[in-house]
């Protein structure tokens, strides 16, 4: 565009932005920028847009280019919402990787990594505040919109765009709102908004001896202003800064009376925003000697990483990896750098955050799931201010905008929860992380004392470094592990209920010196099916097509897949008859039995139905780690790093669910997870013993369990998996087609295995009906893809891929069928 100015002439550029919408579409969205923000408009910030007829959504800037798209008109941008971009250029690289890899969409990736508080929705209603205000100060499209309000209870945007006869009214909207005299459903105004609290100081005049008495004498007749200013006094010895909160909780007095000492001149009051985090502003200083085994571990990741940005290190339970983290951790950090610790479960937090808080104090923060809206997007603001170098979490913490990442610990690397199942993006944090660290020049350590199987086969191979650590911290004993059978005792009669004489005599022995327990059963709930005894009736779910489960806790039954819930069975639905039995135990079982059997033993249960809430994880450890509890019964939760120094006996009620579970990682994971119980045994000072109960006591993967025959496990493991097709030696994709009609989901799922085996060929396998064939009214049928590793181009195949999802839903046959792809489902 020319422009005339004073007899110059003055070229302004037409800007345009690509932008990341919250929303599952295949490609960026253009839209075009007003002169007048150019100068605002930048990568990483966020901007209000419409898309579609009315519906207006924050978007993420991707790009900024001087080129308006070719195929439709660009609308302009509404507003734009940031002072400086709250997504780096980098991150941006990570989420254009996982739509890539992971086959979904840039949207889907972006409502994953930001924080629910920087996401904003679209308003669709418009309702008056009630705030009394002077009208005669608003403009006139400012009380057009207020009168029409006082009319009509509700507006929505496409009614005020009509009233005002202009698409652009969000600008309008935001500033009526900012000034509080509208409610926006599903309000576009940011949500995050910093936690303030008041602080109080005393005056200038009271600050020695002379004027504090002066001013305690003047209170002889308030005396609870006279109780305010003494709580004041004491606490601010211990910290410059008081809360008003703590003065009226030390001296009992209420706002009101520390209202009245403001009003008189002798307090003075200021609102700071504080972190709503817990725990910042404990600092406990720590140290800790290596021991030889870990020296050597340490001096050998050194060595690995000159040569290898991905290093794996093999330690066994109770080895003292956490403390070759931490003096990483500390090099990293003392070279300015920015370090991301990633755990499997939000229950290590806890016991992982105290330790890595005495030696970072205020650098550490925490970021997971349990933390609400507000309190992500405050962590999400500090690692890109640079306030936080150190951080533990979850999963969802590869997205955090970090600007200097130099070192990632992955640990528990092997664990399945690092995995995403749903909804998209479906990736795998572990991958995610050395793809991070990979855009950073940053390291990555992975970590575990049963490592998957092909991070095992990646560091054999030599793309990894390798290091182990062979010895336990203190020179502790590895426990000692018993099998029971449990046919042969049941013949015997020396079970008793689900417990062998062996495990119970080995409870009572723990106790009875003030030692505690561990036992594990991989599934909640009471009892997983109650059936007739006449007609074999089962309770099943409505809506999907698994049986459900009775909670005590809740005198329910529930459905684990989609939350359904139902009262018992008390009469047989079928046949009328009163027989109902129950098959099976879960850990309320488990608990119920053995408060009849150990009634002086006092128990808890670590599981998803116990830790609900925010501290629900915290609450049960910290009761068990404090000996609140002698014993703990848990599912797969006791198995993640937990380190317990009292825990002498470790009890696996039935270890052949694990080993027999329809999936090609059984076997692996069932090593894992009985190794990884028992290592909680034995740990610190304490010897240990652990009983497995099993069927069949002599199975491979038990025995190599018994011998801590990790390396036996692998090679049985990739021998198979050679013959077979799976990973390390393939790539899996598998692909779920869904519909509500059984026969629509099979017709779709025949057709889309058709044109896959045009261009695959034999790697198609299916469609089948999966181990659990519906779920939430939905019927699935499964395709499973195996590509190998060498020879075949990856990336072309995706690309195949995506062609032949692209024609089989431009078939109409295949309208209201989904199609779901999950690379890597493991």
């Amino acid at each position: 565009m020319l422009e005339l100015n004073d007899g110059e002439t003055t070229v302004r550029i037409t800007l345009f932005v690509e932008v990341i919408l919250p929303l599952a579409v295949a490609k960026a969205y253009t839209y075009r920028v007003p002169h007048e923000w150019n100068a605002h408009v930048a990568v990483g910030k966020r901007v209000i847009v419409q898309f579609g007829k009315s519906k207006v959504y924050s978007a993420v800037i991707s790009r900024v280019v001087d080129r308006p798209p070719e195929l439709y008109e660009a609308k302009y941008i509404l507003d734009v919402l940031d002072d400086s971009p709250v997504v780096t250029e980098t991150q941006l690289q990570l989420w254009g990787w996982i739509s890539s890899y992971y086959l979904c969409t840039l949207g889907e990736t972006m409502q994953a990594a930001l924080p629910a508080a920087l996401k904003l929705a679209s308003e669709t209603r418009i309702i008056a505040a009630g705030n009394e205000v002077d009208r005669s100060a608003l403009n006139d499209k400012e009380y057009l919109i207020l009168d029409a309000l006082d009319i009509a209870s509700e507006l929505k945007v496409s009614d005020i765009v009509k009233l005002l006869g202009q698409k652009s009214v969000f600008p309008l909207l935001k500033r009526l709102f900012d000034k509080g005299l509208i409610l926006i459903s599903e309000e576009i105004a940011p949500k995050y908004k910093p936690k303030m609290k008041v602080f109080v100081r005393l005056h200038s005049d009271y600050t020695d001896g002379v004027g504090r008495k002066a001013l305690l004498d003047s209170l002889d007749n308030a005396p609870k202003q006279q109780d305010a200013v003494m709580a004041y006094l004491q606490l601010s010895r211990k910290q410059p800064d008081v809360a008003r909160a703590d003065i009226m909780e030390a001296s009992g007095c209420s706002s009101a009376i520390v209202a009245a000492l403001v009003e008189k001149g002798v307090f003075m009051t200021e609102e700071r925003a504080v972190s709503r985090l817990g725990g910042e502003d404990v600092e406990i200083t720590g140290d800790f000697t290596f021991n030889e085994a870990q020296s050597a571990a340490f001096a050998g990741i050194g060595r690995q990483f000159a040569e290898k940005d991905v290093v794996l290190l093999h330690g066994i339970t109770a080895s003292g990896k956490t403390q070759v983290y931490i003096r990483l951790i500390e090099a990293a950090v003392a070279r300015g750098q920015h370090v991301l610790y990633l755990l499997p479960e939000i229950a290590l937090t806890t016991q992982i955050t105290e330790r890595l808080r005495k030696h970072f104090g205020n650098k550490l923060g925490v970021y997971h799931s349990r933390f609400n809206d507000n309190e992500r997007a405050e962590v999400w603001h500090k690692v890109l201010n640079n306030e936080y170098q150190v951080i533990v979490g979850a999963r969802s913490a590869v997205f955090l905008p970090f600007r200097s990442l130099g070192l990632i610990v992955v640990d528990e690397e092997h664990e399945t929860s690092y995995k995403q199942f749903d909804p998209a993006p479906r990736y795998h944090a572990r991958d995610t992380a050395i793809y991070l660290g990979h855009i950073h020049g940053a390291k990555v350590l992975l970590g575990s004392a049963t490592p998957a199987v092909e991070s095992f086969y990646n560091a054999r191979s030599g793309k990894y470094g390798f290091v182990t650590l062979a010895q336990r911290y203190g020179d502790a004993a590895l426990p000692e592990i018993v099998t029971v059978n449990i046919s042969e005792e049941s013949r015997k009669g020396t079970m008793f209920t689900y417990f062998s004489a062996t495990l119970l005599q080995a409870m009572e022995k723990a106790l009875a010196v003030k030692q505690q327990v561990i036992l594990f059963q991989n599934r909640r709930g009471h009892t997983p099916l109650l059936q007739c005894k006449t007609c074999g009736y089962i309770a099943k779910c409505i809506h999907c097509d698994v049986s459900l489960t009775y909670h005590k806790s809740s005198n329910q039954l529930h459905c684990h897949y989609c939350g359904f819930t139902e009262p018992p069975l008390q009469v047989c639905p079928a046949c009328g008859s009163t027989h109902i039995e129950s098959k099976g135990f879960g850990t309320e079982r488990i608990e119920e039995e053995l408060e009849m059997l150990l009634p002086n033993a006092r128990i808890g249960r670590l599981d998803l139905d116990s830790t609900k809430g925010k501290y629900g994880f915290e609450r049960v450890l910290t009761a068990f780690d404090e000996q609140r509890y002698d014993v703990l019964v848990g599912t797969q939760m006791v198995a993640k790093g937990l380190d317990f120094g009292k825990v002498s006996v470790i009890g696996i009620i039935n270890a052949d669910g694990l080993i027999n579970y329809p999936d090609f990682r059984a076997y692996e994971r069932a090593f894992s997870l009985l190794a990884q119980v028992a290592g909680r045994a034995g740990r610190r000072n304490s010897s240990g013993q652990v009983v497995i109960q099993s069927y069949a006591p002599t199975h491979r993967v038990i025995q190599q369990v018994i011998g801590n025959d990790y390396e036996g496990m692998f090679m049985a493991e990739v021998a198979e998996r050679k013959n077979f097709g799976y990973p390390p030696f393939f790539r899996l994709f598998k692909i779920e087609v869904k519909h509500k009609e059984q026969q629509a989901a099979h017709d779709g799922a025949l057709r889309l295995a058709i044109l896959l085996r045009e261009v695959l060929g034999h790697r198609v396998f299916g469609p089948e009906v999966p181990l659990v064939g519906r779920v939430r009214n939905f019927y699935i049928f499964g395709i499973l893809l195996k590509i190998e590793r060498i020879g075949i181009s990856i990336a072309k195949v995706k690309e195949q891929l995506v062609a032949v999802l692209l024609r089989f839903e431009s078939n109409k046959a295949n309208k209201g069928v989904r199609v779901q792809i999950d690379v890597d489902p493991y």
